[in-house]
């Protein structure tokens, strides 16, 4: 809907209850409160129904609304941000049910259910209401149902997009809590108009946002797809027996940050976060560059896929130096080469436990490599010193390893 139409939207209560998700008196004592301001016709705004939802949250929060009215009325905060056509997208209930979505799609319920995990709510039952935004990625699952795709694959890709979409806005909630409100203050915004003033930034700002994360996106999967016209034309001409590769299993690798939690302890949020922004530079920059990619964060470090060993070692190596330029506590690294499961966005399989276990072995400074690698890593510009058959913990035979260094 054009912002032009919802600027003309209106809704009674019981409208304005059924889209909050509250019963009919709550809208009274919203109203009552002065918190809402219907007009001579009695109907109300579309920022209505989001002052009562962000109202209600916030009661559920254990924060009175008495004394959220208390603090509007004192002009310290306000809450006319919501009327903006800047938070037009955040979504409110529809009129559908979930069953009635089902009978009108032809999606079996419980696929349908999977919308509300992927964007981090309860799951629903039957009878409760669709969100406005929900009812706009039923027609993924509807689409890809009519062409014959089973349901379960769709259900894993939602649950891997809700998921990377939970990462990216946490991400961008956490630096705008930690820039935005300290650069108006720096410009004298008071507190009781800061809400406004993130608004006309908010504003500017999220344009170009959404811009970069779409345009991201398609330039992610054009990378991917063409990995797989790649794979499929390698495979078409193998299969005619006009080329052979040579087969390789894939790597995976752990890099650890020494210290890690210790440091973050002695110098506090500020410094592991600059500490997290320093290291993902140069481990997404020096993986890439080796056909590898950043799989997961994991506290004190970073799980990597390489479809091919030899350049794992080398931008292990490179993380590693990297780091130590970068004046980083030492880091050190565990690869190990073998078949993997994939499945929603993460590897999972033994070759995955053995790496981590290696990592863990490491020392300060050192990037340790299973034969597995050596034997797969063909011509790569590094050497590798053999310690031996080491018990690795969980593992329950011994893992011959050996120390990468540059060639």
């Amino acid at each position: 809907m054009p912002d032009s139409e919802r600027a003309r939207t209106t809704f009674s209560r019981a409208e304005v209850a059924v889209r909050a998700g509250v019963a009919a008196g709550v809208v009274d004592e919203y109203v009552a409160s002065g918190l809402l301001h219907p007009d001579d016709e009695d109907r109300f705004r579309p920022g209505d129904v989001r002052r009562v939802v962000l109202g209600q949250t916030l009661v559920n929060a254990g924060i009175p609304l008495d004394a959220v009215v208390d603090v509007t009325s004192r002009g310290m905060a306000s809450l006319s941000f919501l009327d903006t056509p800047l938070y037009d997208r955040f979504a409110a209930l529809s009129t559908t049910t979930f069953k009635q979505l089902s009978e009108r799609t032809g999606v079996p319920v419980e696929s349908l259910f999977v919308i509300r995990e992927a964007i981090g709510g309860v799951v629903p039952e039957a009878g409760d209401l669709v969100r406005e935004d929900e009812l706009l990625i039923a027609p993924m699952l509807e689409t890809w149902a009519a062409e014959g795709f089973a349901l379960s694959g769709v259900e894993r890709l939602l649950r891997v997009m809700g998921d990377c979409m939970r990462r990216v806005t946490d991400a961008q909630a956490a630096w705008w809590q930690t820039e935005v409100p300290a650069r108006l203050a720096a410009k004298g915004e008071s507190p009781g108009n800061m809400g406004d003033a993130t608004v006309e930034l908010g504003a500017r700002l999220n344009t170009v946002y959404w811009d970069a994360l779409i345009a991201l996106g398609r330039a992610n999967e054009q990378r991917t797809w063409t990995a797989n016209i790649l794979e499929m034309t390698e495979q078409t001409l193998t299969e005619a027996g006009l080329y052979r590769r040579v087969k390789r299993p894939p790597a995976m690798c752990f890099l650890d940050i020494t210290g890690y939690t210790r440091l973050t302890a002695e110098r506090g949020d500020a410094a592991a976060a600059e500490l997290a922004s320093t290291l993902s530079r140069i481990v997404q920059r020096t993986s890439q560059q080796h056909r590898g990619r950043a799989v997961k964060w994991l506290g004190d470090g970073v799980m990597f896929y390489f479809p091919d060993p030899g350049p794992g070692v080398i931008a292990a190596l490179s993380m590693v130096e990297g780091a130590a330029d970068a004046g980083l506590p030492p880091a050190h690294v565990g690869l190990h080469a073998g078949p993997v499961l994939f499945q929603e966005g993460d590897y999972y399989g033994a070759t995955v436990n053995v790496a981590s276990r290696i990592a863990e072995y490491a020392r300060p400074g050192e990037v340790l490599v299973s034969q597995a690698v050596v034997d797969a890593a063909g011509d790569v510009d590094a050497s590798f010193t053999r310690i031996g058959p080491v018990e690795l913990k969980g593992v329950a035979e011994a893992v011959t390893l050996h120390v990468a260094r540059r060639a």
